[in-house]
């Protein structure tokens, strides 16, 4: 049977190229969406008419509920989960720390930070060795906002972003010793439509000229990284966190 992987928002960018990524390395894929349910399915059809297995389902990363019923339909569909690429993400409109309303703020840290703690929390209970489980691997994506910070444009998404980087690391930690691996991509300027979520979707082409490589970086280049920490080629890696931004 083909190893069982959830993709969280893997509707569009750099999930959309994960899950498509992995089905062509063999994996089962269950990715989740919050709304953009044609995309999903659209995703989904691409990888059954190349052969793979794929399902959509819709689910709210930080919804508690959402969560487990992802997994327990991943599981259903696919077998024992052996992977997660903790993707859900959402970035607000640009603008300065003071103009930050605390419901923006929330809203940031439910999904990109809260999100991320649920799914990695259900992935080891279940593929945890003293649970019963056989092992597995975990990517959270992050951002090179994590360690440039975002000013004037994203402070609240690079604070979220800075604590996946510690849950990755203290995680991979905790869980070493149950045949679980733990770790991280930050993607930089990457090619995607979530630049207009952030109200600027030429803002990857504007800032190209600052990335040392001279050009913006497109979702597979960050979706070959994830699948190659998923990978037994990575086997003797744990609570690390790869910078995939160009040299920026």
């Amino acid at each position: 049977m083909a190893r069982a992987l959830v993709v969280t928002g893997g509707s569009r960018g750099i999930g959309a190229a994960c899950a498509r990524v992995a089905a062509q390395a063999g994996w089962s894929v269950c990715l989740s969406y919050r709304s953009a349910g044609a995309a999903a399915e659209a995703v989904v059809a691409d990888i059954q008419r190349a052969g793979g297995q794929a399902k959509a389902v819709a689910s709210d990363v930080a919804s508690e509920r959402d969560v487990v019923e992802l997994f327990d339909l991943a599981e259903e569909a696919f077998g024992p989960v052996a992977g997660l690429i903790n993707n859900a993400g959402i970035l607000a409109p640009a603008t300065r720390l003071r103009d930050i309303g605390l419901d923006r703020w929330q809203a940031t840290m439910a999904t990109n930070l809260t999100g991320t703690f649920l799914c990695a929390r259900e992935a080891v209970r279940r593929m945890a060795v003293s649970a019963g489980g056989t092992g597995g691997a975990i990517v959270n994506v992050s951002s090179m906002a994590a360690v440039l910070g975002a000013p004037g444009e994203f402070i609240d998404y690079a604070a979220s972003k800075g604590a996946v980087d510690a849950l990755t690391i203290g995680l991979a930690k905790e869980v070493a010793a149950d045949g679980i691996r733990v770790n991280g991509v930050r993607p930089g300027l990457i090619d995607t439509d979530i630049h207009a979520s952030g109200g600027d979707p030429l803002r990857a082409e504007r800032l190209a000229p600052s990335v040392p490589m001279q050009r913006t970086g497109s979702a597979d280049e960050v979706a070959n990284a994830i699948m190659w920490l998923l990978s037994a080629e990575a086997s003797y890696c744990t609570g690390i966190t790869i910078n995939i931004s160009g040299g920026r």
